[in-house]
């Protein structure tokens, strides 16, 4: 098994620029994959919907993890990549889905994490992936 270097979950196309351009520096989302993340790995940008690929990389500096994403906006403030109305409007989107699966049994509350990052660089040119990226992510081992 080759050693990870990095993860890379899809973001929509119309997110990004908000790394590159407003320099936002926090990406946060439901947590998947994320038991082999640490400090000092890359998170390699996905860009999805349109134009895909990987279109920028940066370090990750810190990891936090959350039951109540809102509380991120707490510690890192305007540095989040989403509003906190993007975020209440996803939690509103989720509760709707939560409430099909209640009634299949699979309740479970979701942890969510923050990857604060630094050196954060856009690449020149997107670079299609070799394989498909999920929308829960992926390691990168290369």
């Amino acid at each position: 098994m080759d050693e990870i270097k990095g993860v890379t979950f899809p973001i929509p196309k119309k997110y990004m620029s908000r790394f590159f351009e407003e320099n936002k520096t926090v990406f946060i989302k439901p947590a998947t994959v994320f038991k082999e993340i640490k400090p000092g790995l890359k998170l390699v940008f996905y860009q999805s919907h349109e134009d895909t690929g990987f279109v920028g990389e940066a370090a990750i500096k810190r990891i936090v993890m959350l039951d109540d994403p809102l509380k991120f906006f707490g510690m890192f403030g305007n540095s989040i990549f989403l509003t906190k109305q993007e975020v209440k409007e996803y939690l509103e989107e989720q509760k709707k889905w939560q409430g099909i699966r209640v009634r299949k049994g699979e309740t479970k509350k979701k942890k969510w994490m923050a990857l604060e990052l630094e050196n954060i660089k856009q690449y020149q040119e997107p670079m299609k992936p070799k394989r498909f990226v999920p929308v829960g992510g992926q390691y990168i081992r290369e």
